[in-house]
């Protein structure tokens, strides 16, 4: 009786699941899909060529050195890097003393020890990157109301993030002609950019390279708009995953293991049961 009613009830649930997707189905292929400008005008974001990109990739140091000073120069302004902290800065190649010293040009929050009250202090190799702003409000105040993300995880919380990243900042344009002809309520408001890689199309950020030479690299590399954004994209990259070409290194051993053990496992059990009739 019971394996009878779970039978029920499991067929219950089987008509049930297959309704809602009929219902499902029949609503999509049925309703008229409206075409709006985001859909007609979005871009996919182009490849940036990274070194880190694909399964063999890895970081090229020098140009996380120069995406760390494109950072520091003009994203920092805006964007936090709240789970990295100055040591890390080691990962790039820097010795103890340069991330000390680096970690000093920064200001980050403190306590007065004479009168207990909110300061700022040099940083420490310890710290953690500080905030441009004290909080939301004033980031929102100085930013058209609009908050700047933390740049920490970008390249992880955005689809196809490095290239998002580089395809992003290179990509500010003015608005297209054939789009307000073809969308005429689609107008970027005033205070906000066109941009054709950001989802709505319109972002409050201003473009934050606007001309080559505006980062001057130590190792006299070109800084070309293309360039720089290449290689902030690739600092944000490392920022969010540090780990990411040792667990390319680490991962090719493994499935070659796996793929060794499953034919010797295979092996085995044609030697343990090869006299037995399957």
């Amino acid at each position: 009786m019971a394996r009878f009613i779970a039978i029920l009830v499991g067929l219950f649930f089987g008509v049930i699941l297959l309704w809602s997707f009929g219902v499902g189905l029949y609503t999509w292929a049925t309703e008229e899909h409206e075409t709006t400008a985001e859909h007609v005008f979005y871009e996919h974001p182009r490849d940036a060529k990274l070194p880190s990109a694909g399964v063999f990739g890895t970081f090229d140091v020098q140009q996380l050195q120069r995406g760390y000073k494109v950072y520091k120069e003009v994203c920092a302004a805006c964007h936090a890097l709240r789970h990295v902290a100055f040591r890390d800065l080691a990962q790039l190649g820097y010795s103890e003393a340069q991330v000390k010293a680096e970690a000093a040009t920064w200001q980050v929050p403190g306590v007065d020890p004479n009168t207990g009250e909110a300061a700022s202090r040099p940083g420490l190799a310890t710290d953690y990157f500080p905030s441009p702003y004290p909080n939301d409000i004033a980031a929102r105040a100085a930013n058209n109301n609009a908050v700047p993300p933390d740049l920490s995880l970008i390249t992880k919380a955005r689809h196809d993030g490095s290239n998002y990243v580089y395809s992003l900042i290179t990509g500010y344009q003015d608005q297209p002609a054939a789009l307000l002809a073809q969308f005429p309520d689609a107008k970027t408001p005033n205070g906000l950019h066109y941009n054709p890689y950001f989802p709505n199309l319109n972002i409050a950020m201003a473009p934050p390279l606007t001309s080559d030479g505006q980062v001057t690299f130590d190792d006299g590399s070109s800084s070309t708009v293309a360039s720089m954004s290449r290689d902030v994209a690739a600092f944000l990259t490392w920022a969010a995953e540090p780990t990411l070409a040792k667990r390319h290194q680490a991962g090719w051993p493994v499935v070659l293991f796996l793929i060794i053990a499953s034919i010797l496992a295979y092996l085995a059990y044609q030697n343990v049961w090869r006299n037995q009739k399957h």
